[in-house]
């Protein structure tokens, strides 16, 4: 009772609604990704994570596939870690080709 009293004398109001954080990970290993959107293969993932650096072939340089530009990809030494909302955002940039 006295602390009400005391907050409606100081004139500050107790927040109507509390927001709870979004606790889901951003990024995603390899295998989580695909375990998480089954649509995709980890074996198909690793394909998109070869080709989104530039390359060399016989033919020239091949450049990459924009996974890295669009701030998708993440790698810590070996460890590649996926952005799955920028992921997805890439994938529909392409898909509106």
């Amino acid at each position: 009772m006295q602390v009400q009293s005391q907050q409606r004398s100081s004139g500050i109001t107790p927040p109507s609604t509390t927001t709870v954080p979004d606790l889901t990970p951003r990024y995603l290993t390899v295998a989580q990704f695909a375990e998480r959107n089954p649509a995709f293969s980890e074996s198909a993932i690793r394909n998109i994570v070869f080709k989104a650096d530039e390359r060399k072939s016989t033919r020239g340089t091949i450049p990459g596939n924009g996974l890295i530009e669009c701030g998708a990809l993440l790698r810590l030494g070996r460890k590649v870690l996926i952005h799955e909302g920028r992921f997805f955002q890439w994938i529909e940039s392409h898909g509106a080709k």
